[in-house]
């Protein structure tokens, strides 16, 4: 019993490698889009929510997107009945580095910012960003990930990416604001 005892503190030493997930339930992206073409400036928001994801233990986190985790088809009405096999295929996969024993190692309470690049992974799209985000350990197996300052996407580049215009045009913008600001709050979880 007494060698059982004596462990105990060594086996709280040894770092665990948790699988670390999204969940989905609590974690979206919303960006602000501002509307030109009109009398005057709107500012509309959307979401992206229900993220999922997870960090292997090799660290490569991954994250697909999905049309249906997008308040679009809700702003487009009822689509067609082919348009709903489109609805649940992956668009876009966002691949970053992030190594899970740095986030093991966070006590609660404490933060750490790391910069992880995503790449883009998709036939339409091959692009690179870095990111600055904030992960906080809030409970034993919850990690809060926000970003580290404020951010926003380049709304003319958004205009030139012809899949994301012909999303957009759907949606009835013509002409955007420069400026998209985004904001993320996801929570990781360890299963």
């Amino acid at each position: 019993m007494k060698a059982l005892i004596a462990l105990f503190p060594l086996l709280l030493a040894v770092p665990v490698h948790a699988d670390w997930q999204l969940d989905p339930g609590q974690s979206r992206v919303q960006a602000s889009i501002t509307q030109l073409n009109g009398e005057a400036p709107q500012t509309h928001h959307h979401q992206v929510r229900d993220l999922q994801g997870d960090i292997a233990s090799d660290g490569t986190l991954r994250l697909p997107l999905k049309l249906s985790q997008t308040d679009v088809l809700e702003r487009l009405g009822e689509l067609p009945p082919w348009a709903g096999l489109l609805t649940n295929a992956t668009l876009v996969t966002l691949v970053a580095q992030m190594p899970p024993e740095r986030l093991d190692g966070l006590d609660i309470g404490e933060s750490l910012v790391e910069t992880l690049t995503f790449r883009v992974q998709s036939d339409l799209v091959d692009q690179e960003e870095s990111v600055p985000l904030r992960f906080t350990r809030e409970g034993l197996n919850e990690i809060r990930v926000t970003h580290a300052e404020q951010m926003a996407l380049d709304g003319n580049a958004l205009m030139e990416n012809d899949t994301v215009r012909t999303v957009l045009s759907l949606l009835g913008y013509q002409q955007i604001g420069e400026h998209v600001p985004v904001t993320l709050d996801a929570l990781l979880i360890n299963r």
